[in-house]
């Protein structure tokens, strides 16, 4: 045993330790006019603002766990904000709805969530919807966004693609190692029904509007772009990349011979080590 003394050395010891692993991030629900309360995490205290946005049915810790832990010492003049979208993780209520202008929705939410956080000029790291919706919110807020980095995504579906959707739609025929996630974030029934939502809606949007989720934003964009990919990604048609450097002659580009979809988890340490040296460029 220890001696009260004793144990107060070792307390004051600790105490720095344990209050800088609490500042490390912060959670909490900010109220977002026209969106109700998102859920956002902290972390960094820098004066520059960095938005993370997540995947379809995503959250800040589904999606960007590497990044909530590693970033902040790789851009320490930035505070990162990850959240959840509205419908999203724990950004519950609203209740997610999904139109044909869902990914717009989004884009406005994230604009307004800024703002109410007093940071309304930032930078984007988009994944996959998050990528889409970070094109057509830089495409439509120029003033608003200092630069965007984004993999995964598209600015368009094509036929290709829709059927590949409709082909696991049901979840049910997923492995489990790929429904646990999610079904551990939204309950296993509710999982179902938003994944099927959101598969019926990006198949509303191909049949009703060519399959467009930003094609005029994309050449609209003025801030500084990084589009990264993984070159055996299996998730968006291999077309979309010159399609997108095409129109972004200025973009800068990183290819992962190897990677899929998620090459931001995959290869953790390599995509923040490339994605901080972007961002933290004036």
């Amino acid at each position: 045993m220890l001696a009260g003394t004793q144990l107060g050395r070792v307390a004051s010891r600790l105490m720095p330790r344990l209050s800088s692993m609490r500042s490390i991030y912060t959670e909490r629900k900010v109220q977002v006019q026209g969106a109700g309360d998102l859920h956002i995490v902290e972390c960094g205290n820098g004066a520059r603002s960095l938005l993370l946005m997540p995947g379809a049915l995503g959250s800040a810790w589904t999606d960007f766990k590497p990044q909530i832990e590693q970033l902040p010492k790789l851009l320490p003049d930035h505070t990162i904000i990850a959240w959840d979208p509205p419908g999203y993780g724990k950004s519950v209520p609203p209740q997610r709805k999904f139109g044909l202008d869902f990914f717009s929705e989004d884009a406005d939410a994230a604009v307004q969530l800024m703002r109410a956080l007093d940071r309304p000029k930032f930078s984007i790291l988009g994944w996959s919807d998050g990528g889409i919706t970070g094109l057509l919110l830089a495409g439509r807020y120029n003033d608003a966004v200092d630069k965007l980095a984004i993999w995964g995504s598209g600015a368009y579906l094509n036929e290709a693609e829709v059927k590949a959707l409709q082909a696991i739609r049901d979840v049910a025929k997923w492995s489990p190692r790929m429904r646990e996630p999610m079904e551990k974030v939204y309950g296993v029934e509710r999982f179902a029904q938003l994944w099927a939502e959101w598969v019926d809606a990006a198949c509303d949007i191909y049949k009703q509007r060519d399959g467009d989720f930003c094609r005029k934003e994309v050449s609209q964009v003025k801030a500084p772009t990084f589009i990264l990919h993984g070159k055996k990604d299996p998730m968006i048609a291999a077309e979309h990349i010159p399609w997108l450097r095409e129109r972004l002659p200025q973009a800068r580009y990183h290819e992962f011979p190897e990677g899929k979809h998620n090459i931001h988890l995959r290869y953790a340490e390599e995509f923040n080590k490339l994605v901080a040296d972007f961002f933290r460029e004036k």
